[in-house]
């Protein structure tokens, strides 16, 4: 998702980025001081979101709103400013969302789930198998590691589901003690390169240490099936060549 956030006061454009940032690792926020240089950015650039100042110098919110709108009919705008007596401008315009400030993450989070026009939902290059054996593929093909443990700690990311993952947790997992520290850094390394080669970085967070799948980017027959709960997505065992997995096994059998 690519958003432009626009305030012509530093420190509320700060606020609004780091907000919208907040919401999703995977969101691209470009900020503009200037009205009309984001007017110019949008005029060669694709957008999804608009967050828009109301009262700003030179141009208002409402009337960068209505220029952008003739060149991106179907961007979402969102009003923030500190008072409410523009609103009627606002659903006037048919805005997806006003937001008076103090802008916060939930606020924004509340906005970005319910936008006006929905956002085209893109085919993801990263899918995952669980079901049987684990496998892991970028655009069709299998993606390889130098290291088997790189793809056992892959296998159990995808299972964790977005949870962040520390170094003590995964050992673990994967040795059943706390004394790999150099391996662990080894087959790290391996999973981020893996995945920059084929331009999915993006794919895995790597927050304050912590290890984590960003779900939303990827496809999982594990991930449609606990989501639909559809028991034609279940084939077969879980994850078959990881011990650890067993778990994970007697739940979904308690789900058919």
């Amino acid at each position: 998702m690519k958003i432009i956030a626009v305030d012509d006061e530093r420190m509320a454009l700060e606020n609004l980025v780091s907000a919208i940032k907040k919401c999703d690792s995977g969101i691209e926020v470009l900020p503009f001081k200037d009205p009309k240089s984001a007017l110019d950015y949008v005029r060669e650039n694709p957008c999804d979101v608009a967050f828009l100042d109301v009262q700003m110098f030179g141009m208002t919110g409402v009337e960068l709103a209505k220029e952008i709108k003739e060149l991106s009919p179907g961007i979402n705008i969102v009003f923030t400013t500190g008072y409410s007596e523009y609103m009627k401008d606002a659903f006037e315009m048919h805005a997806s969302g006003y937001l008076l400030k103090p802008i916060t993450a939930e606020k924004v989070r509340k906005e970005l789930e319910n936008l006006r026009s929905p956002l085209a939902k893109k085919k993801a290059r990263v899918k995952f198998q669980c079901f049987g054996n684990f496998e892991a593929f970028i655009d069709g093909g299998i993606l390889k590691f130098k290291y088997l443990k790189t793809k056992e700690l892959l296998a159990y990311l995808v299972d964790r589901r977005g949870a962040g993952c520390s170094s003590g947790e995964i050992m673990s997992i994967l040795w059943e003690d706390e004394d790999h520290d150099s391996y662990l850094r080894n087959i790290r390394k391996d999973l981020m390169d893996a995945f920059n080669e084929k331009g999915c970085s993006d794919v895995i967070v790597n927050d304050w240490g912590k290890l984590s799948i960003r779900t939303e980017a990827v496809e999982c027959d594990y991930y449609n099936y606990l989501r639909d709960r559809n028991s034609e997505n279940y084939q077969g065992e879980y994850m078959v060549q990881y011990s650890w997995a067993e778990p994970t096994n007697a739940y979904l059998y308690s789900l058919r």
